[in-house]
């Protein structure tokens, strides 16, 4: 029922297997879109790049989300290429490590922001860039946690800049509606990935999860993938302005 062919989908975040990115890009290409995967920096490059080579991106750059001028090279590119965009999925999020292994209310005003600039206000950035390029309606989604909206042990000051992060995509889903363009939140339970693995204690809160969740096992980066290329069909383009839960239905449980 569901297919992504003629589509064009820029994937933000791969850093490894692992990704929740990559698995986001694996359900996109699966449908039959045509895929844009960005990668940090150099290092990185060399995780990601055969990644997508696998799944035969026709666009690799790289994108530091602090450098403006990637920025802009990389929707040029996208312009000049395909001339169009459907999907954008931003999976990109940091805090800096003494200010996540604190207390919020001890975070300092400089790691704050520079949280807030990477984790939501480069969304919006890439929104504003995708929007001219999404003149049928398109799709943009984000990456969130249920740290926004309960105190997760351990989470500190990412709750916050998560709950900035949903609240950005109301606000940007009931201006850009008009225009057919969708904004989500997807919001898995937890996942072990590489920005996972600097949150203290984040196996015991992954045997947590496991445990209480009514389904008893975590998702996976294959269940948010699936969820994502549904709402990047047809389908779903009159779906809007949510933070979609995948997480086994560990939300629900007090």
């Amino acid at each position: 029922m569901f297919e992504m062919h003629g589509k064009k989908a820029l994937v933000v975040g791969v850093a490894n297997e692992n990704s929740i990115a990559w698995g986001c890009a694996k359900a996109f290409k699966a449908l039959g879109a045509d895929l844009a995967i960005t990668y940090l920096n150099e290092k990185a490059e060399q995780s990601v790049r055969p990644l997508a080579q696998e799944l035969g991106a026709e666009i690799i750059r790289p994108l530091d989300v602090l450098d403006t001028d990637q920025l802009d090279v990389l929707f040029e590119e996208i312009t000049q290429r395909w001339g169009q965009l459907d999907t954008l999925l931003h999976s990109i999020a940091f805090a800096p490590r003494d200010d996540l292994h604190g207390r919020v209310i001890d975070c300092s005003a400089k790691g704050f922001g520079l949280a807030m600039d990477i984790s939501v206000h480069s969304f919006l950035r890439m929104i504003r860039k995708a929007e001219p390029l999404m003149p049928k309606g398109g799709t943009c989604m984000t990456v969130s946690f249920q740290g926004s909206t309960r105190v997760v042990e351990h989470y500190n000051m990412m709750g916050p800049v998560k709950a900035a992060l949903e609240c950005a995509v109301r606000y940007a889903a009931a201006e850009l509606g008009p225009k057919g363009i969708s904004v989500h939140a997807l919001s898995p339970g937890p996942l072990m990935t590489r920005a996972a693995s600097g949150i203290d204690e984040f196996d015991e809160l992954l045997d947590a999860a496991a445990q209480h969740a009514p389904t008893h096992q975590l998702a996976t980066i294959e269940d948010v993938g699936a969820y994502a290329a549904f709402l990047a069909s047809r389908e779903a383009a009159n779906v809007t302005g949510g933070v979609h839960q995948i997480d086994g239905g560990y939300s629900i449980v007090a």
